[in-house]
């Protein structure tokens, strides 16, 4: 063969193959393709699948005509299994317009395949949605026919199990709670109905049904009215688990009202991060006797970057406070300086403690003896008297919804509690947050020379001619900076000693039990 020859062939090869490119590139995608076939076959299953569910509901309808004649629903079957016909209908229409394009095969109308893609699609799943939910609804009551002598017998159980449930008792523990809580006795009562009226309805039912279940049980269907009587057996199944469970909820809602507890945060360890939770609860016999049993748990428990950050300054602190009157839902999760919630305002007394009038008009808050151990535990064996400056501090915060961290005065203004808090720093000192370091980065924590050197002191801690040797408790004491309030120390620089009234035995001040 000639080299003309040869040239020519391969200018003929190279137009061909251009050719069929473009040809290509001209046509409709190749996945549109395969979806216009993916559709058609569904649309011929689904057609199929049709007329298997038409057919086997008529046979249904037939066979068991005394069944359906009681069910209402059963009554619209032709007309759904017609929508669904229709629906399928002008999906093939859609298919037939698909493959006419298909045909055609030009780039220009894949906006068009795209679009009656959906609709046929759409009008093809709606279709046999319809029809499968014929025959899935006629199926139903078939099998409950075949199941209403044994749905007889456990309608029976049902009420049995109802009746036997004890609500006299819970009765009972919910009228004392009303009593020793009233501002509870509204949600209680309206919890206790809502148990009461279960009970009542499953008598409703239980003599609503007297015919129904002697029919049922005699598998009389002819007569009876199978959705009303499934509708009652439904209701009394749900009623018999409901009851215990809604009850034994109100139970230990009530039971809640005797309860304060408080979460103190009394470790943090950044590797983890994780924090160690001190939970501290007392148990109340009645809202109107003092006194109480202490409880408590320590656990360290793992929590997020997020959390361990949210509380990185509440060492110390109460980050969870739920007094007795209240749900532990209703708890308060503002953190606090832990025991200070069991405090009554200036003046006043309540069944934790009172307020101890010192000479130059102080007044210091005393726990009773019986909560001795609760206060150990809350202020972690530490427990200093406070006047009711800090209270009155702690009120103004609490009512704004934010976190009281007191002030040293001493410490130049320095925070009293949390993290950075110069008492906590005391208190905690033996803490694997100590140990670690934690407090050595704070800007109160004590240095050298003590907080003369600090930002933070005030000038006399500057001055180096001062007295700087330690204080007593009582001297100095943290109150505001507002208007003097008649505020002195106490005449005598030893620690004070409080004595609880004498249906306490108390406990003085400074003293380990």
């Amino acid at each position: 063969m000639s080299k003309p020859t040869l040239r020519l062939l391969a200018v003929m090869l190279t137009v061909g193959i251009i050719v069929v490119i473009f040809a290509g590139l001209d046509g409709l995608p190749r996945d549109l393709r395969a979806q216009i076939g993916t559709e058609r076959t569904a649309l011929a299953a689904a057609q199929k699948q049709l007329s298997a569910a038409r057919y086997e509901v008529d046979g249904d309808l037939q066979s068991e005509s005394a069944l359906f004649q009681s069910i209402p629903a059963s009554q619209q079957y032709a007309d759904r299994f017609s929508r669904a016909s229709d629906a399928l209908r002008l999906a093939a229409r859609k298919q037939d317009e698909l493959d006419r394009l298909e045909k055609k095969n030009s780039r220009n109308d894949r906006t068009q395949v795209e679009s009656i893609l959906a609709d046929e699609h759409r009008l093809r799943t709606a279709g046999l949605s319809d029809a499968s939910a014929v025959q899935k609804d006629a199926a139903h009551w078939i099998d409950l026919k075949q199941h209403l002598p044994q749905d007889a017998q456990q309608m029976e159980r049902d009420y049995r199990a109802i009746h036997a449930y004890d609500l006299a008792a819970l009765a009972t523990a919910i009228q004392k709670a009303e009593t020793d809580w009233p501002e509870k006795k509204t949600d209680l009562e309206t919890r206790l109905a809502a148990d009461r009226a279960i009970v009542g309805n499953s008598d409703q039912l239980w003599q609503s049904t007297t015919d129904a279940r002697r029919m049922a049980a005699a598998g009389d269907f002819a007569h009876l009215n199978i959705g009303a009587f499934v509708a009652a057996t439904d209701s009394l199944k749900t009623g018999a688990a409901e009851l215990p469970q809604k009850a034994e909820e109100l139970k230990t809602l009530s039971a809640q009202l005797y309860d304060s507890w408080d979460k103190v945060l009394v470790d943090l360890e950044a590797r983890g991060p994780r924090e160690k939770i001190r939970t501290v609860r007392i148990h109340l016999t009645s809202a109107a006797t003092s006194g109480g049993v202490t409880t408590s748990d320590e656990k360290w428990v793992d929590v997020s970057k997020g959390q361990f950050d949210a509380n990185r300054n509440n060492l110390g602190m109460a980050i969870e406070h739920k007094p007795a009157g209240k749900y532990d839902v209703e708890a308060e999760r503002v953190a606090q300086p832990a025991g200070f919630a069991y405090m009554a305002p200036p003046g006043q007394s309540n069944q934790y403690g009172h307020w101890e009038e010192r000479g130059g008009g102080q007044s210091f808050w005393v726990f009773y003896g019986q909560y001795a151990l609760m206060r150990d535990l809350l202020f972690n064996h530490s427990y200093r008297p406070y006047d009711r400056y800090e209270w009155e501090g702690y009120r103004t915060y609490q009512l704004r919804g934010q976190t009281y961290y007191g002030r040293d005065e001493a410490a130049g203004q320095a925070p009293k509690y949390g993290t950075q808090g110069t008492a906590t720093q005391k208190t905690y000192e033996g803490s694997s947050y100590a140990k670690s370091g934690g407090f050595k980065d704070s800007q109160y924590a004590s240095k050298p020379g003590g907080y003369k050197d600090s930002k933070y002191a005030s000038p006399s801690m500057r001055d180096p001619n001062a007295d700087h040797s330690g204080q007593k408790f009582g001297k100095g004491s943290n109150r505001p900076s507002e208007p003097d309030r008649g505020f002195r120390p106490p005449p005598s620089r030893s620690a004070p000693s409080f004595h609880p009234p004498s249906r306490s035995p108390g406990r003085s001040f400074g003293r380990r039990r």
